[in-house]
Parts: C-alpha cells; sequence; structure tokens
C-alpha cells in the first residue's frame, strides 16, 4: 500500500546510451563501404541508353602443354602461324584477353616466344595464367 505523502515516480526509459551505440554503428557501416567502392574513372552522371549492353572483352587463349606443343583455343598451332590466327580472331573487336597457359616444365624460352608473337598485334592484352599457392 501506498501512502499518501509519497510522491509518484515517473517512469523513465533512458534512451540516450542506445542511441550513441546505434550512431557508432552507423558510422562504422559508412566509413566501412566507402572503401568496398572501386572507382574506374572519373565520377560523372552517365546518360541512359535503352540499347545499352555490358560488353565483356573476348577471351583467347594460348597454351603450351608439358610436351611443347602449342594449342590456339584448344585447336593445334604452330608458332611461326600463331600471330596471323591470333591477329585473325582479334579482327576489329579491340578488348581482347589473350591468355597464357604454360606448363611449369615448359621452357621459359618457348613462354617468351610466344608472349613476344602476341604483343604484336595492336588491340591484344597479355595475361599469363597461374595457380593459386
Amino acid at each position: 500500500m501506498r501512502l499518501p505523502d509519497e510522491p509518484e515516480a515517473p517512469f523513465q526509459i533512458n534512451i540516450v546510451p542506445m542511441i550513441d551505440v546505434i550512431f557508432a554503428i552507423l558510422a562504422f557501416f559508412i566509413m566501412s563501404t566507402l572503401f568496398l567502392t572501386r572507382s574506374e574513372g572519373l565520377p560523372v552522371n552517365l546518360p541512359k541508353a535503352a540499347s545499352a549492353v555490358t560488353q565483356q572483352p573476348t577471351k583467347i587463349t594460348v597454351t603450351l602443354d608439358a610436351q611443347g606443343q602449342l594449342f590456339l583455343n584448344r585447336k593445334p598451332v604452330r608458332l611461326e602461324v600463331l600471330e596471323a590466327q591470333v591477329r585473325d580472331l582479334v579482327g576489329r573487336n579491340q578488348q581482347v584477353l589473350v591468355i597464357v597457359n604454360a606448363d611449369a616444365k615448359v621452357n621459359h624460352g618457348q613462354v617468351i616466344s610466344v608472349m613476344d608473337r602476341v604483343r604484336r598485334i595492336e588491340g591484344a592484352k597479355l595475361a599469363i595464367a597461374t595457380r593459386k599457392s
């Protein structure tokens, strides 16, 4: 039972610490997402187009197996005609990625010869395939 001269204490919920925690978490997420974005150019407001499509670079694979045999997109090819055949595959496409898959046992000089032939082709970017250790 309550005595009449006791004042009634109002109930209070102190939310200030909760707001501080929420703002700290929010600031953490904002700062962390700023580091996740990757800008490849200057920020501009791009126009919209109904016929827009994303273009992926064409990939051409040149393989040197353990026996030193050369393949272009899984088809056997000689080193002398490699440049001409890759040039035909490149055509007018300006975004071509030529991936060199060379076995670890292949002579270093053979790999350099293949890379030298590919570098002569305008518009072809060279990549060397490796396995993650």
